[in-house]
This record gives C-alpha cells, sequence and structure tokens, in this order.
C-alpha cells in the first residue's frame, strides 16, 4: 500500500466526492489508477471501449444493453 501525493484541493474534492457516492478515497483511487493503466496499455481502445470491456468481463454487459434500449 502506497500514498498518492496530492493537491489540497483535490483532495477535499474526493472527500466530497466519497460523501456522495458512498466510495472511499482509496476505492475511488484504485479505480481511477486501473482505467489510467488500462488506458495506457490499450492505447487503440477509447474510454468507452475500455469501460464496456470490463463491465462485459464482470458480467454487466446484460445491465448495459437493457439499459440503452
Amino acid at each position: 500500500m502506497g500514498i498518492v501525493n496530492i493537491e489540497d484541493e483535490l483532495h477535499e474534492q474526493l472527500r466530497r466526492a466519497s460523501k456522495a457516492s458512498y466510495r472511499s478515497i482509496n476505492a475511488q483511487a484504485a479505480f481511477w489508477i486501473k482505467i489510467g493503466m488500462l488506458c495506457e496499455l490499450n492505447p487503440g481502445l477509447t474510454f468507452q471501449e475500455l469501460v464496456a470491456r470490463e463491465l462485459k468481463e464482470a458480467g454487466v454487459d446484460a445491465l448495459l444493453a437493457a439499459a440503452t434500449a
């Protein structure tokens, strides 16, 4: 486990976001680090394509089809 050095204002914004989304700052940081790594490893895919792929791998694609229908 490591410490991420961020500006005070960004840290405050993360605190506010975690209250709204009920996700801890650590959970949010882990999510965005994973997304950043996926983007770096797959430069030919868009953000939407990466998210759709991750959701499909998690078995969520049926919900996406139903939500967009």
